[in-house]
This record gives C-alpha cells, sequence and structure tokens, in this order.
C-alpha cells in the first residue's frame, strides 16, 4: 500500500510481493543480518535518547526541531530495511545507510511533523500506546512461528509463501506505523490494522 494509496496515516511501509530469494542466504539469514543488528541496536539506543530530548521540545515549544525528525526518521528508514531483511521479506542485502532508498524491496514512506505538535498527545504518548504495544506482541510471537515455518519453506523452495509473506508484510506495516507514532513523527495515533 502506497502513501498515494492510503492517505489516511502519514507513515507507511511498501513491501514488494514475495519473489524468489537465494536459499543459501535464507539458511544463513540471521548471521549475515548480524552487523546490520548490531549498528541498528547501538543506533535504536540513540533514537531513545533522541525521542526523549524531541519529547522534551515539543512539550517545551510545540514543534519537533527538524534536526531531530529527520534524524530519527533516517535511523527508522535503516531499521525498516533490516526488519524485512530478517523476516525475510526482502533477499537483497540492505544497504548500510541512513534514510530512503526507493530502490530496496522494503521502502518506509512519511515525513516528520514538525509544526503544530499535540503537546498533550506527546505528553502523554507512552500511554497511549499501550494498546497498539500489547497487541504487537501478541501478533510477535504469530510472526515469530510463521517466520519459522516461512524459513524452513524458504530453504526448500527459494521463496516465503504468499501468505506468510502478506501476514509479515501487514504485521511490518502495523509495527511501521506504530513506531513512527512512538518516535514522535506524527500525532495522528495508528489504525489498528495489518493493511
Amino acid at each position: 500500500m502506497s502513501a498515494a494509496m492510503s492517505p489516511a496515516y502519514p507513515f507507511g511501509l511498501d513491501v514488494d510481493p514475495p519473489a524468489k530469494q537465494n536459499r543459501l542466504t535464507i539458511l544463513f539469514r540471521g548471521i549475515l543480518a548480524i552487523p546490520h543488528l548490531l549498528i541498528v541496536n547501538i543506533l535504536a539506543n540513540l533514537i531513545q535518547v533522541l525521542v526523549f530530548f524531541a519529547w522534551v521540545a515539543i512539550i517545551i515549544t510545540g514543534r519537533l526541531p527538524s534536526g531531530l525528525g529527520n534524524l530519527i526518521l533516517g535511523v527508522f528508514h535503516w531499521e525498516m530495511r533490516v526488519w524485512g531483511y530478517t523476516y525475510l521479506l526482502a533477499g537483497r542485502y540492505p544497504p548500510f545507510a541512513f534514510g530512503e532508498d526507493t530502490s530496496y524491496p522494503i521502502r518506509l514512506w512519511g515525513q516528520p511533523e514538525l509544526e503544530g505538535r499535540s503537546r498533550l498527545s506527546v505528553f502523554f504518548r507512552i500511554i497511549l500506546v499501550i494498546p497498539h504495544v500489547i497487541l504487537i506482541a501478541i501478533l510477535a510471537v504469530i510472526a515469530l512461528v510463521l517466520l519459522f515455518v516461512g524459513w524452513i519453506a524458504g530453504i526448500i523452495t527459494g521463496q516465503l509463501p504468499g501468505g506468510i509473506h502478506s501476514f509479515l508484510a501487514g504485521f511490518s506495516r502495523w509495527y511501521a506505523r506504530v513506531t513512527a507514532y512512538m518516535y514522535l513523527l506524527t500525532d495522528r495515533y495508528p489504525p489498528f490494522s495489518l493493511s
């Protein structure tokens, strides 16, 4: 689903349809992803600090500083590409890069809302997001089971089965919208939806 098709929410994730992948890279996907996972984990810790500063800035001024918003978004792009690669949604190794990559099979889209921010919703953001966090935790268990089944199928067939790909892509879209909300990139409450 692209930005043009779904203007209702300001952030989304486009995922290309399932495609053939190298069986050997599927087998060793967890190992191949380690360099990215280490870097993204370090950057995720940095993001937590930046989101706190963004939270303070929005509470005080009612706006998100563009430098903070763009840095958070840049790391978020990288994070979602690594997520897609790790979840077998893409067979191509992700680039070690911040920001948007329109050629990669997993594409986060959206721009940080800088002005006119809701101080009240930002102040209570951690409480407002609890229903989503609970549902995402439940869906994550299902996603991990399906990922394991898909991993086995991918090793055998060289492709993630369509139904599993569809669920993992939907789960990833939901996660991306909720993460954009938690990263304070938008004040729009995310929909409860896999689409």
